[in-house]
């Protein structure tokens, strides 16, 4: 069956929104669909905060050893592992982003975010061109959801951040390195991998929400690496979302391995 087609009959198997971004990155082609659609970004947007981090860094602003104390006003709900340890740790900022990106830890991000101010990712996000994405709330704050501040992205703005991250040119190669190094160890599997052979290396980045699923990255495919970034949401449940995401990625997977 046409590669196409599979794609497509995926999509139109559910009532699901989906944006899908898929970049051979030997060849440059690019599959867009739906790809402008903006969605509430989960913690894809701790994607853009790592790379306001190490901007921060290069300029001396701030260091990946530098210590942060945890306290009881720090801690919020959801996924991480900071709100079950005891306030008074100290925790270096390095620490912090890795905990963020690997565990999605909501309590770290909403450190960071303090650290670095919330207008400075923005201005990044902004000078960098990524047009559907923006950081209006902190992870967890359900106030500011209420009130119609929503953190959001595209399949589009995406894409490019996992370009820039393979060329390495989002802040520079260094930095670009840093946060692919993170991604690698990513623990919060079951959706780009659900179908994949285990051995295959990723460098992803995954969010969720009620009935919203996402996941992006690498996928380090031996002589045919491609990003992809599947965003859904308005999904039957969670798990149909993972399900969504799993078999768009092993069509995916399955058509680079014939290339």
């Amino acid at each position: 069956m046409d590669f196409k087609k599979r794609i497509d009959d995926i999509i139109n198997s559910t009532e699901a929104n989906i944006g899908l971004a898929v970049k051979n990155i030997t060849t440059q082609d690019i599959i867009f669909i739906n790809e402008e659609k903006i969605f509430p970004s989960a913690s894809l947007i701790k994607l853009f905060i790592f790379a306001e981090a190490c901007r921060q860094m290069k300029e001396g602003r701030i260091g990946l050893n530098q210590k942060i104390t945890l306290t009881d006003d720090d801690k919020v709900n959801g996924a991480g592992i900071l709100k079950e340890l005891n306030s008074g740790h100290k925790f270096a900022i390095g620490e912090l982003l890795t905990l963020m990106t690997i565990i999605s830890d909501n309590t770290a991000t909403n450190i960071i975010i303090d650290t670095l101010g919330m207008g400075n990712i923005n201005a990044t996000i902004n000078n960098l061109g990524f047009s559907s994405t923006m950081l209006q709330r902190k992870m967890m704050d359900f106030k500011a959801a209420k009130e119609g501040k929503e953190n959001i992205t595209s399949a589009k703005d995406i894409l490019k951040i996992l370009d820039l991250l393979v060329k390495g040119t989002l802040i520079d190669r260094e930095s670009s390195q840093l946060i692919i190094d993170a991604l690698k160890k990513q623990q919060v599997k079951g959706r780009l991998d659900l179908y994949l052979p285990e051995d295959v290396v990723i460098a992803h980045k995954t969010g969720d929400l009620y009935c919203l699923e996402h996941d992006v990255g690498i996928v380090y495919l031996q002589d045919n690496p491609y990003i992809i970034c599947v965003l859904t949401n308005e999904n039957i449940s969670n798990k149909e979302g993972r399900k969504i995401i799993g078999k768009l990625s092993k069509i995916v997977y399955e058509e680079f391995s014939r290339q």
